[in-house]
């Protein structure tokens, strides 16, 4: 049976102390590393929210064009010169039509 120093002791004080400084160190290291995960967890949510709220000003802003109608005039007058240049094809196919028809009745005829 071992007999514990008395507690007036200086080399019994100092191993006591010496364990109670470990023991603070070690949570002090762990409550280090748990800061150090969670500011990097931090600054990367900012770095994702800052490129979300990059992404929704240009959405943002292209919205904006779309309502005061920018570029719909240009769509406008692309389409027109599509329709224009397609007005001959139907035209092309109803004179097809006729001629054929023309030319089935002249068969029939004779």
């Amino acid at each position: 049976m071992s007999t514990a120093p008395p507690p007036s002791d200086p080399s019994a004080v100092a191993v006591e102390l010496e364990r109670i400084r470990r023991t603070i160190e070690v949570g002090f290291t762990r409550t280090d590393g748990a800061l150090a995960l969670l500011v990097q967890r931090t600054d990367q949510t900012e770095q994702r929210l800052t490129e979300h709220e990059q992404h929704l000003d240009r959405q943002d802003a292209r919205l904006d064009a779309v309502e005061r109608g920018d570029g719909l005039a240009d769509h406008e007058s692309r389409l027109r010169t599509l329709e224009r240049a397609r007005w001959p094809l139907p035209s092309l196919a109803a004179l097809t039509g006729v001629g054929a028809l023309a030319l089935a009745l002249l068969d029939f005829t004779r």
